[in-house]
């Protein structure tokens, strides 16, 4: 007999890391003038100083999946909780640029580490028929993160020193997750199989899933275990060899499409963006709060069709959407007629079409589609390069958007956009409804 609440609360303490990650990633872009004045930045300190979280992302991403397949999902994941909270309070605290960077980057470390882990455990733990709107949950909760980021942004901005508990406010959070994490969260049951731990795996696979889909389960992970039973190590070098060098290829080219289209520096700096289309300040939070909100609902959308559309056809549709919206989006900084209504209006629409396609479907397919032996570190370095397109993006930004103007920055993430839906249309496959293992077989991955 499943039990869905378990399987359910397990998910929701491994999509809290989502959350966190939501807070860090948008909690900036309201602090961003305050931080500029404060510290007297220059466009490209200011990128380095917002960008900065990116470089830490990289590393905990490339770290995490070797250290995760060696010592568990669970032990890394307290380790993210720990680092979330330090480095919020180091942001907060801050008296210099460099303490500040450092901080971000400390807090890229949590973030890269957890936007591995978490669709890698929920991938992990859930029945295939569910797989996708659980992993799903994983950026709803980053979105969610995402609003209420801006909704207290615009709470603290009249406050003095708002900025600083703009930053401070992951720590309540991070404080959360630690002790959930503790107290009730367990190990992935695939993990506990391939370190031989059965017994382990197989009660808590009957927990979430009742004793026939226990059974089931079990066997399927036993039968891809068993080929690789003389060879236990995992080495890097593996990703690139063969058959599983194609798939992790798709994975991260799929990975970078996601965020060469922009959407991490339309997220950080979404009050500069309208602020340049000649938004007032406090007009510009309100718009972002808007943002936020339209994030929020259509990564709802995501998460219903997902498993009943199915995930190709949520990116083609996605995509098709995204260059549609960016392309309005050059015609409203050039059309004096279009003005700032016209950039609002393509924004969302740009955000709507991103949130209900690539922002969670890329999560799914990739904790999908690498095999189950190389899965930790697949996702490790697809995420990995994920980061670095993400750095490259919001650290060249404000330079982009301040010296070749809104046109020029905007038709670039358009022209990465359609790139994408061409190279989702022939290369990606479909994975709803199969199980991991299944999906090893239609790859030809044994």
């Amino acid at each position: 007999m499943r039990n869905n609440k378990y399987l359910y609360w397990i998910t929701f303490i491994a999509v809290l890391s989502g959350l966190i990650f939501g807070l860090n990633m948008a909690g900036i872009s309201g602090a961003v003038p305050f931080i500029q004045d404060y510290f007297v930045l220059s466009d490209v300190s200011l990128g380095a100083a917002v960008g900065s979280i990116m470089i830490g992302c990289l590393i905990g991403a490339l770290a995490i999946g070797t250290l995760s397949d060696k010592y568990g999902r669970k032990p890394m994941m307290i380790v993210g909780a720990i680092l979330f909270i330090a480095s919020s309070l180091g942001c907060s605290l801050a008296e210099s640029i460099e303490f500040f960077i450092a901080s971000r980057v400390i807090t890229g470390l949590a973030v890269g580490a957890v936007s591995v882990l978490a669709p890698t455990y929920i991938s992990e733990i859930a029945p295939a028929n569910k797989r996708g709107t659980l992993v799903a949950n994983n950026q709803f909760a980053i979105v969610i993160g995402i609003l209420l980021s801006y909704v207290i942004n615009f709470a603290f901005v009249d406050l003095q020193n708002g900025w600083r508990l703009m930053m401070a406010v992951p720590v309540v959070f991070g404080l959360l997750f630690l002790l959930l994490l503790l107290v009730s969260f367990p190990e992935s049951p695939r993990w506990l199989a391939k370190e031989g731990r059965n017994t382990e795996a197989r009660n808590l696979l009957a927990r979430i899933g009742g004793e026939v889909y226990a059974q089931m389960e079990s066997d399927n992970i036993s039968a891809s275990l068993v080929k690789y039973a003389n060879n236990n190590k995992v080495s890097f070098k593996e990703l690139f060899k063969g058959k599983v060098a194609k798939v992790v290829l798709l994975g991260s080219l799929l990975a970078v499409f996601q965020q060469i289209t922009g959407i991490n520096a339309v997220i950080s700096f979404a009050p500069t963006i309208f602020s340049q289309a000649g938004v007032g300040e406090d007009q510009a939070l309100l718009q972002s709060i808007l943002v936020g909100v339209v994030n929020l609902l259509f990564t709802v959308v995501a998460l219903w069709l997902v498993d009943r559309k199915g995930r190709k056809v949520l990116l083609l549709w996605g995509t098709v959407g995204m260059t549609i919206s960016l392309a309005y989006m050059v015609y409203s900084f050039t059309a004096e007629t279009a003005g700032s209504y016209g950039v609002l209006i393509s924004l969302l629409g740009y955000i709507a079409f991103f949130a209900a396609s690539l922002a969670p479907v890329m999560w799914v397919v990739t904790s999908e589609i690498y095999p189950n032996r190389v899965r930790g570190l697949a996702m490790s370095f697809s995420t990995g390069i994920s980061w670095v397109c993400t750095f490259l993006t919001v650290q060249f930004f404000p330079w982009m958007l301040n010296n070749l103007g809104g046109a020029y920055t905007f038709g670039f993430f358009g022209l990465f956009s359609l790139i994408a839906f061409i190279f989702i249309l022939i290369y990606i496959p479909e994975t709803k409804g199969k199980t991991l293992e299944q999906l090893e077989v239609d790859l030809a991955l044994n």
